[in-house]
């Protein structure tokens, strides 16, 4: 067999082929004819560039994390759509991808140099203030994270971020626009409204039998009852297994003694403290001001609780001397906290500089910490003891429960044996119930699974929390029904009220702005209406209801010394008709340059922001994107 092998590789073809392999080999590397192995399409294509299903994953597996983080510790894997999450996340990816080629575009650039500097200067890198390489890179593998995949997307980020940047920094807006806003923000108008009441209309309406009996009829699918369940379930609490009666007086002694042997002592300090601000001013100038308050207080001229009192730019603490009370080490920022433990007590610090400003620390008291007593601590040493005891046995009779209820036919052996009662639940749809039980989704997930529906079998046993868990199986199964008219009268008239209502209601008001419209008085129309005014009414001015208030200024200017006219919904499910007379324009006598400066600046960064959202939009619109 070898030596045929060998004369037929001596051919023209197997030669070719073999040259075919060598120049592919030089050119592209063994990775080609791996590739060509494996031809599955990318997740997704921009532009031909293609997103790659490990980025696809990594992103899926991240936000599972954080999604999981929020549900807390009772998080349920899989209460997540996998599918939703993947689409959500991918197309983030395509979105992502779309950005970073624009930028790349436009030639904008990131050094390594410049990643660098942004790495070694991120705090969640950095130990006492310093880059760690060990804290960069376990900070990145909690993340699954390597650093090269870090700086790749370091650099994805900053570039997006750079045009992004160009758009909102290169926008302005122009002086006489600046003047346009201030006038219309500042604009008053002279309005009256009047106010339709729903309830006064719905209580004249008629309805009757055969009225509600046709809205059945014709709505008969939407009065059907869901398919419910009701189980049968044992619940096993950790708290049952807790008994401190049984724990030796002996046990809880030794406790004592190791928590005493691992006790150190500590002290608290009963600080105050005078915080200011730099803010605006500049550092050399506020340090220099802290000094002179310090050596103010140092005389005597003022005393400590008096600036703090007059200086301070702490509200929590200002108004109590600058009182913070006693407190251990761990709780006030690093320079504070290092300054405070290394005082003695009755003395003033140096100015302190921290993030918030520049201190003046006073030191009032030392306290050391003492260890607790023993019959402090007996009684609560005696509880967790107990409940250490207690999540073995818990522990112990969970396994023999899924044991139990896997091998029983019922939940008859599982009670006997562990001393449960079997209880009952509310009927209730797969939508959930009333009870906690019922709302849970791996109890809503179990009763309505094929196991328990077509099999008939206990569920395995289901966790509520950490210390209770259930078994349920299903006792009863309520098929979907149709509702009888009884059952949904009140329904349908409340339905049909409200409809007819809002109908007569919004009839009425047009009549009424037809009316007064013709230049007909409101008590002439509506008798029993009367108008309430708000002259010279401002922007989200409360002399109006909100609705009134927007509608006002959505409301064209009157022509002439005709009043117009138009209705809005209020939030009570009235109707209240507007009448605008006049529209006074703003007095920009007293707008100052520093004014027009915050204005512009405001107006320029919103123009940015509309400028790069419409580039996003018409960039994805012209992408070419393909899903696989």
């Amino acid at each position: 067999m070898l030596q045929t092998i060998r004369e037929n590789s001596q051919g023209i073809i197997a030669k070719a082929i073999v040259g075919l392999i060598i120049v592919t080999f030089a050119l592209f590397g063994v990775e080609s004819l791996i590739g060509l192995a494996n031809s599955e399409k990318p997740p997704a294509e921009v532009n031909g560039a293609e997103v790659s299903a490990v980025d696809l994953q990594r992103g899926v597996e991240l936000q599972r994390r954080r999604i999981l983080a929020q549900m807390g510790e009772d998080a349920d894997p899989a209460a997540i759509d996998e599918n939703l999450l993947r689409r959500q996340v991918l197309d983030a990816l395509v979105n992502q991808e779309i950005q970073l080629q624009s930028a790349e575009e436009q030639g904008l650039y990131l050094s390594d140099a410049m990643i660098d500097q942004m790495i070694v200067s991120t705090p969640d890198f950095q130990i006492d203030g310093r880059f760690d390489p060990n804290q960069f890179e376990s900070t990145l593998r909690t993340v699954g994270m390597t650093p090269l995949m870090y700086r790749q997307l370091l650099r994805k980020e900053q570039l997006i971020g750079q045009e992004r940047s160009a758009y909102q920094l290169s926008a302005f807006a122009t002086p006489a626009q600046v003047k346009q806003l201030l006038a219309l923000d500042r604009q008053t108008r002279d309005i009256a409204w009047t106010r339709l009441s729903r309830d006064a209309v719905e209580e004249g309406l008629e309805i009757t039998e055969a009225d509600l009996e046709a809205r059945y009829e014709a709505n008969l699918d939407r009065f059907m009852t869901e398919p419910q369940v009701v189980l049968s379930y044992v619940e096993l609490n950790q708290a049952d297994f807790a008994d401190p009666e049984a724990v030796s007086d002996a046990d809880v002694r030794g406790a004592y003694e190791q928590e005493l042997a691992r006790f150190e002592a500590d002290e608290e300090r009963d600080a105050a403290h005078i915080l200011l601000e730099v803010g605006d001013a500049g550092e050399a100038e506020v340090r220099a001001e802290a000094e002179a308050l310090r050596q103010r207080i140092l005389d005597g001229e003022i005393t400590f609780a008096q600036a703090a009192e007059e200086f301070s730019a702490d509200p929590g603490s200002a108004a109590q001397g600058g009182e913070l009370g006693f407190n251990a080490r761990g709780v006030f920022i690093g320079p504070f906290e290092d300054t405070l433990f290394g005082m003695q007590s009755g003395e003033l610090s140096e100015p302190v500089r921290t993030e918030f400003g520049y201190h003046l620390i006073k030191l009032n008291d030392i306290r050391a910490t003492e260890a607790p007593s023993y019959d402090e601590r007996a009684p609560i040493l005696r509880a967790e003891l107990a409940a250490q005891q207690a999540e073995a046995g818990y522990v112990e009779a969970l396994e023999r429960l899924a044991d139990l209820s896997f091998s029983s036919a019922d939940l008859e052996v599982p009670a006997e044996e562990l001393g449960l009662a079997i209880q009952t639940t509310e009927p209730f749809a797969e939508t959930g119930g009333s009870s906690e039980l019922t709302n849970n989704s791996k109890v809503l997930r179990a009763a309505f699974s094929a196991d328990l529906q077509d099999e008939g079998l206990n569920s395995a046993p289901l966790e509520l929390t950490r210390e209770r868990a259930v078994v349920v199986r299903v006792k009863e199964n309520i098929p979907a029904r149709q509702l009888a008219f009884e059952e949904v009268e009140a329904q349908l008239e409340a339905e049909l009220r409200q409809e007819r209502g809002s109908e007569a209601l919004s009839a009425r008001a047009e009549a009424l702005i037809e009316a007064l419209s013709e230049g007909k008085p409101l008590d002439q129309v509506e008798p029993d209406l009367s108008w309430s005014v708000a002259a010279d009414m401002a922007r989200e001015s409360d002399q109006a209801p909100l609705a009134v208030n927007r509608l006002a200024f959505e409301m064209s200017r009157p022509a002439g010394e005709r009043p117009v006219y138009a209705e809005v919904a209020l939030s009570d499910g009235d109707l209240a008709v507007v009448e605008l007379s006049a529209v006074n324009e703003a007095d920009l006598s007293d707008v100052d340059a520093e004014m027009l400066r915050q204005m512009g600046g405001f107006m320029a960064n919103r123009n940015g922001q509309l400028s790069y959202q419409a580039r996003l939009e018409a960039i994805e619109a012209a992408a070419e994107v393909e899903r696989n």
